[in-house]
C-alpha cells in the first residue's frame, strides 16, 4: 500500500458542508447529511442535495496553503454526473473551496469537521 502524503493527513476524515453559495441550506441535507470526505492517498466522497460523487484527489499547495484538488463522478438525481473542485484549509479549522458540476453549476462551499 502506498504511503499517504503528509498533506493528505491534514484533510483526512469527514467534513460537514455547512454552506454553499448556490444551494440553500435546506437543500444541502435533502438525501443525507451534506459532507465532503477524504480517505487514504487519493479517495473521497461528496454528497449534498440529491448528488453523490466519488473523488479522485491530488494534494498540493496553492498560494502557500495546503490544497486538495479533485475530480469526481457519481449521480445527481439518479442521472450520471461528474465534475471537479478544490478545497483549502481556511481559518478556524474550516475547509473552503469550490465545487463544479460538468456542464452545470458551480458553487463556493464551507465545511466544518465532523
Amino acid at each position: 500500500m502506498a504511503k499517504v502524503p503528509g498533506l493528505a493527513k491534514a484533510f483526512a476524515g469527514r467534513w460537514r458542508i455547512v454552506e454553499m453559495d448556490v444551494w440553500d441550506s435546506d437543500v444541502l441535507d435533502l438525501v443525507e447529511e451534506a459532507h465532503l470526505t477524504f480517505q487514504g492517498k487519493s479517495d473521497g466522497e461528496i454528497a449534498f442535495g440529491a448528488l453523490k460523487g466519488f473523488l479522485d484527489v491530488r494534494y498540493g499547495t496553492r498560494d502557500g496553503s495546503a490544497c486538495a484538488e479533485f475530480s469526481w463522478e457519481g449521480h445527481d438525481e439518479n442521472d450520471p454526473s461528474c465534475g471537479r473542485g478544490w478545497a483549502m484549509i481556511g481559518t478556524a479549522d474550516r475547509l473552503v473551496g469550490r465545487f463544479y458540476i460538468h456542464n452545470g453549476e458551480g458553487s463556493a462551499f464551507v465545511c466544518e469537521r465532523g
